[in-house]
């Protein structure tokens, strides 16, 4: 539902921020509240995640984290406190090697994954995920014509290859129809 808040940060807890936006206080979950600075203008990625007995935004500093936290939770057997102790513990591109080399012990250091867990975000997630550097200027582009690309079909490793070609200064619906352009090509 939400893709990012910029606003002030407020307060810093051990496992969150209030991030205040337009006269809203918005607790934040976040892997690393720290991370962020105390009364400065911040722009955080959130994803709201919902259950019956449950309301919670998660949020993150970069694209790159929020979509590989969403991409765990969708592993059966992983819950935001695991996907928050992956990335609170390690560097998104870290986990992302681990995931695509299918290094398990890695994957077993984090609080709450164990030996079966691991398996299953290997299984899951192996190339599915984004090993190329997203820049957080064109992140929100690039992320639109990645999931555009996801829901035609096409797979991940030729969508990180057509993302690292795209001039990113060009509107997201050019990016889109140039991605499929050089997919064909």
């Amino acid at each position: 539902m939400y893709s990012y808040f910029k606003g002030i940060v407020k307060e810093i807890e051990p496992t969150n921020i209030t991030l205040e936006t337009n006269d809203v206080g918005y607790r934040i979950v976040t892997p690393n509240p720290y991370a962020f600075t105390l009364d400065s203008e911040e722009k955080v990625y959130v994803f709201q995640y919902v259950r019956e007995d449950e309301l919670t935004l998660y949020g993150f500093k970069t694209v790159k984290a929020k979509t590989l936290f969403m991409q765990l939770l969708a592993v059966k057997g992983i819950g935001p406190k695991s996907a928050l102790a992956v990335l609170a513990s390690a560097d998104v591109d870290d986990v992302v090697k681990a995931i695509e080399s299918s290094d398990t012990k890695y994957l077993n250091r984090f609080p709450g994954i164990g030996p079966k867990a691991s398996q299953q975000i290997v299984l899951d997630l192996k190339g599915k995920v984004h090993v190329g550097p997203i820049t957080l200027k064109h992140a929100d582009k690039l992320a639109d014509v990645d999931d555009a690309l996801k829901a035609l079909g096409y797979k991940a490793k030729e969508i990180d290859r057509v993302l690292k070609k795209l001039d990113r200064t060009k509107a997201t619906a050019q990016l889109i129809k140039d991605a499929l352009r050089l997919i064909g090509a």
